[in-house]
Order: structure tokens, then C-alpha cells, then sequence
């Protein structure tokens, strides 16, 4: 399959010009019938010639072991959640915190990579901010930070600028100091290759609504299995555990333990035919296409205009007009959809494979009001 032929599959993108991937990925066609067929047979015949439970288990289990494969983990190192941001949750309420321990955080994290700190900021514990410029990190300035620290977040792909951040290095800084690397990825899977062994964190949360096309509540969190045994869950339920009944109870090996109860396993299912329908594109092919998308629009953006790379480094393309919530508003109207942002004061356009050359110009057509 090809961007065409996969954009063919996907009814939202039939009227109009969708820019939006960054916050929503709208789905293809078979991505929501492939819930719609799970939640019929769960709730039509499971009951009676199926026991519900374990068909629900065994996706989760299939839906494990597919995620697992897509970002290069091993299938007990995947938990299913129901978004990044309850990813990112699950890692600090797994944590035994006391007061004037550390977090270390950047300027550049969506609110999902910022709250939970912020909560813990009321029980004592100290969130120091990285200040960053135009969407880079400075790795001296990320290191000198987080020498005492217990945990260091950051997003391996900035919301704010579409920059790439050198995960790797961020996470290598995080270990030196003995602090506990936990990585915000949602930006990734979908637009750019992914292999999270590579990139040595000790978690990575992400979800599938955005750029891999899939439904909303298909979150999922990895965790290194070596990491695993240090977290606690507060939230407990029995799927988070090796026997329900056990008093006292163990926590599931490996990251099964961050699953509670019984979640709704159909966007989950969802998120296995939205990966098949990305890998039967091609992650690589995607991402040169996006590069090639997201470059057309920089250029034709003035230097001073835009806040993202010249060169694009994802498909999140921040641009620099007057009153950023009328231009969204006025493009709407014009039937294009792009999104503003607050920090920076500004509009964003998330241009996927599925974009074509002649909405990019459309885009830049109707921005050109603004220079």
C-alpha cells in the first residue's frame, strides 16, 4: 500500500484539508470496523459460546505482542492504557516519592508531561524546568540538571516545534546521574521509526490516535524489564497481579502490572489493524514523505514566520502569525484544519503521508494573508 491508497481508506480526509495529525489522526475505514466487529462478537456471542473474559484477554495479549513488535520491546515489557498521558501517570504514582526528591522536566512538554509533577510538587518534591530555545535541549545544561534527581521526562518529539530530541543522549545524561529516565513519545509511532531498546529509557509512553490512525483510549506504555520490579502501582486491580485472590498479592511480572481491569479491549484491537495498515506502507516510506510534505511547507513559510526547523525533522510545522486562534478559525472556515498553540504563540500544522502536495499549497495560499 501506498500514503494515496491508505488516505483513500480513511472517510475524514474526503472533504477538506486535515493538518491535524499532531493532536488527532482521523482512522481509516477497517481500523474502526475492526472495534466495531470485536465489540459485536464480545458482547453478542462471547457471553454465551465464549467465555467474555478470556476473549478479552487473549487480545490483550495479541494486542501486547503487536505493540511489542512495532517499537521493538518484548511483549512483557508492554502495558495496554488508555493514553499517553495515563502512561506518564502510571510511572509517578508507581514511585515511592518523599519530599525533596527531584524531577527534572523541559519547557517544551505537552500538559500530560507536566501535571503529575505538579501534583507532586504539593507533597514536597522539587520539579526543576530545563529552559530550552527553539525547541533544543542543551545536553549540558539537561545534565547539570538532573545530577540529584530521581526522574527525568521529556518528549522525544517536541509538540511545540516538531524537533527531535536526541533521545538517547537525554537518556544516557538521566542514568549517569542514577535518575530514572521516562520518555514522552506520542509524536512517534506512525511518523518515524521507533525502537525503544535502542533508545535505553526506562519507560515510554505513547498512544495511537495520532499518527498511527487509530481510535482514541489505544494508549500503551513500555517498561524495561529490568525497571519493572522497582514500581509499585497504586492503582491495583487483577489484571495487575499474579493471582487476584492471593492475600498477600504480587504484582504481575513485567509491566502487565500497570494494567488494573477490565478496560475496554476494542481500541486496542483497533490499534493492531491501524499498525498492520502503517507497516503495510512502510514506516520509512512515511516518514520521507512527511519529510517531503513538511519541507514544501517550511519553504514556502518566511525564515522569520516559521519556529520549526527550516528543515523539518517531523511532520509538526510551527508558524508565526498574528492572532493564531482567528487564523485557525478563518482556515476552518476555509475548510482547512490546522491547530494554535499557546507556547509559542502560534499555529501548528501536522502534515502526514497521507497529505498530498496540492493541500500543502492550499495552506500556503491561505497563510500568505499573513506575511
Amino acid at each position: 500500500m501506498n500514503p494515496r491508497e491508505l488516505r483513500a481508506d480513511v472517510p475524514a480526509l474526503g472533504d477538506g484539508v486535515y493538518m491535524n495529525f499532531g493532536a488527532h489522526g482521523p482512522s481509516p475505514r477497517y481500523v474502526v470496523e475492526a472495534a466495531e466487529e470485536f465489540l459485536e462478537s464480545h458482547e453478542y456471542r462471547s457471553p454465551v459460546h465464549d467465555d467474555p473474559y478470556e476473549a478479552a484477554f487473549e487480545e490483550y495479549d495479541r494486542t501486547r505482542e503487536r505493540v511489542a513488535s512495532f517499537v521493538g520491546s518484548d511483549p512483557g515489557e508492554i502495558a495496554l492504557t488508555e493514553s499517553t498521558t495515563a502512561g506518564l501517570n502510571a510511572v509517578a504514582n508507581a514511585m515511592d516519592w518523599d519530599a525533596g526528591d527531584v524531577v527534572v522536566r523541559t519547557d517544551l512538554e505537552h500538559p500530560a508531561g507536566v501535571l503529575p509533577w505538579q501534583r507532586l510538587e504539593r507533597e514536597g518534591v522539587e520539579v526543576r524546568v530545563v529552559e530550552t530555545s527553539a525547541g533544543r535541549v542543551d545536553l549540558d545544561a539537561f545534565a547539570a540538571a538532573v545530577e540529584d534527581a530521581k526522574l527525568a521526562v521529556f518528549s522525544a518529539v517536541t509538540w511545540t516545534h516538531g524537533t527531535r530530541l536526541s533521545v538517547a543522549d537525554l537518556v544516557d545524561a538521566a542514568h549517569d546521574a542514577g535518575a530514572f529516565a521516562l520518555v514522552d513519545a506520542v509524536q512517534v509511532p506512525g511518523q518515524l521509526p521507533m525502537d525503544v531498546h535502542e533508545w535505553g529509557a526506562d519507560a515510554v509512553a505513547a498512544a495511537g490516535h495520532k499518527w498511527l490512525l487509530g481510535v482514541w483510549g489505544s494508549g500503551f506504555l513500555y517498561v524495561d524489564s529490568d525497571a519493572t520490579p522497582d514500581l509499585a502501582p497504586y492503582t491495583v486491580g487483577y489484571r495487575s497481579v499474579e493471582s487476584p485472590s492471593a492475600d498477600p498479592f504480587e504484582f504481575a511480572d513485567g509491566a502487565r502490572r500497570f494494567e488494573v481491569g477490565s478496560a475496554n479491549p476494542a481500541p486496542h484491537v483497533a490499534l493492531r489493524e491501524a499498525m498492520d495498515a502503517i507497516d503495510s506502507v512502510g514506516v520509512e516510506s512515511i516518514a520521507a514523505r512527511i519529510r517531503e510534505l513538511a519541507g514544501r511547507l517550511a519553504d514556502g513559510v518566511p525564515d522569520e514566520r516559521l519556529l520549526s526547523p527550516s528543515t523539518p525533522e517531523s511532520g509538526l510545522v510551527t508558524i508565526d502569525v498574528a492572532d493564531p486562534a482567528d487564523t485557525v478559525e478563518r482556515l476552518a472556515d476555509d475548510g482547512i484544519v490546522v491547530r494554535s498553540l499557546s507556547d509559542p504563540d502560534a499555529i501548528r500544522a501536522s502534515v502526514h503521508a497521507v497529505n498530498t502536495s496540492a493541500e500543502v499549497d492550499r495552506l500556503l495560499s491561505a497563510l500568505a494573508s499573513e506575511w
